[in-house]
C-alpha cells in the first residue's frame, strides 16, 4: 500500500512522527509512506488553499517534502506533483496535537486535508489526539494514538464506506478519528458516533493593549473538557473511547430542504 501523510502542525511536529509510524505499520512490507507537510504550523486553517499565491515545495529527505502552504495544498502537491506518477491508496492526516472533535472539526486544517483528499477521490482519515490531565504530561502524550492508531486505520480501510452516492451528489466519505485523553492502557475501545457541539461554542477574542498603544486581538479557545452531546465524538472521547465519525464535504442541511421549498414556493 502507498500512503501519503500530512498534518497541520507542520513538518517538525511530533504528531507527524506518530502518524508516520502508524502509516508504516499499515503499509506493510513492500509498502511506501510519503510525507508532504506544511513547512510551518497551519493549525486552524480548515480547507484553505493557496489559490492566490504559489506554493514552494522542498524535498527534506527520502519521500519527505515540505510545502509552504496549508494542509489541503499539501494534499494537492502530493497527488499532482510528488506522487503524480503513482498516486497513494490512502491519505492520513495528523496526528493532530489536540482534539478535532465537535466544533473544532470545522476549523481544523487536519480535517481540511481529508476534505481535499475526498474531493480528489482518494481515501482519507484524519487523526487527532485529545489532551487532558491523564495524558498531557506523559513521556509520550500521543501514547493512545500510537498504540491504537494502526488498528483503527486497518478497520476503516477494510470496512469503511468510501465511495460517493446519489444522496450526497457523489461526495466521497472520509473519516474523523479522535483518540481519548487517557493512557493507551485505559482506552476502552472504539465507537462510531456523530460530530457533536460543546455548549460553549467556538472561539472567542481577548483584546490586549501593549506598550506601543496598538490594540492586538488574541484568538481564545473555549473549554474542551465538556460533553458535546449524547453519542457524539467529544463526549465519548472524555469517557475513554476512540471516536470514529464518517464525514462528507456536502454542507447541505438536507433535513430542511423540503420545508424551505414549500415555504418559498
Amino acid at each position: 500500500m502507498r500512503i501519503l501523510i500530512t498534518n497541520d502542525d507542520g513538518i517538525n511536529a511530533p504528531g507527524l512522527k506518530i502518524i508516520h509510524a502508524i502509516a508504516t505499520q499499515v503499509a506493510g512490507d513492500g509498502g511506501e509512506v510519503w510525507t508532504v507537510a506544511p513547512a510551518f504550523e497551519k493549525s486552524g486553517v480548515a480547507h484553505c488553499i493557496n489559490y492566490a499565491h504559489p506554493t514552494m515545495i522542498a524535498q527534506m529527505g527520502d519521500r519527505v517534502f515540505a510545502a509552504e502552504g496549508a494542509p489541503a495544498d499539501c494534499v494537492l502537491a502530493g497527488l499532482h506533483d510528488v506522487m503524480a506518477d503513482a498516486p497513494p491508496d490512502l491519505i492520513l492526516s495528523g496526528v493532530n496535537k489536540g482534539n478535532n472533535s465537535a466544533e473544532n472539526t470545522v476549523y481544523s486544517g487536519t480535517i481540511g486535508a481529508c476534505m481535499e483528499a475526498a474531493l480528489q477521490g482518494v481515501k482519507s482519515i484524519a487523526m487527532s489526539q485529545y489532551f487532558g490531565p491523564a495524558n498531557a504530561r506523559l513521556a509520550n502524550p500521543f501514547e493512545a494514538s500510537a498504540a491504537h492508531g494502526a488498528e483503527v486505520v486497518r478497520q476503516l480501510v477494510e470496512h469503511g464506506h468510501w465511495g460517493g452516492d446519489s444522496h450526497a451528489l457523489g461526495y466521497h466519505t472520509f473519516y474523523n478519528v479522535n483518540f481519548p485523553p487517557v493512557t493507551a492502557a485505559d482506552v476502552k475501545g472504539t465507537k462510531v458516533v456523530a460530530q457533536g457541539r460543546r455548549p460553549s461554542g467556538g472561539f472567542g477574542i481577548e483584546p490586549h493593549l501593549p506598550p506601543n498603544g496598538r490594540k492586538y486581538l488574541w484568538i481564545q479557545g473555549n473549554p474542551q473538557n465538556v460533553d458535546s452531546g449524547p453519542d457524539t465524538d467529544g463526549t465519548v472521547n472524555l469517557d475513554g473511547w476512540v471516536s470514529v465519525t464518517p464525514m462528507r464535504c456536502d454542507l447541505t442541511a438536507h433535513d430542511q430542504l423540503a420545508d424551505l421549498k414549500a415555504a418559498l414556493a
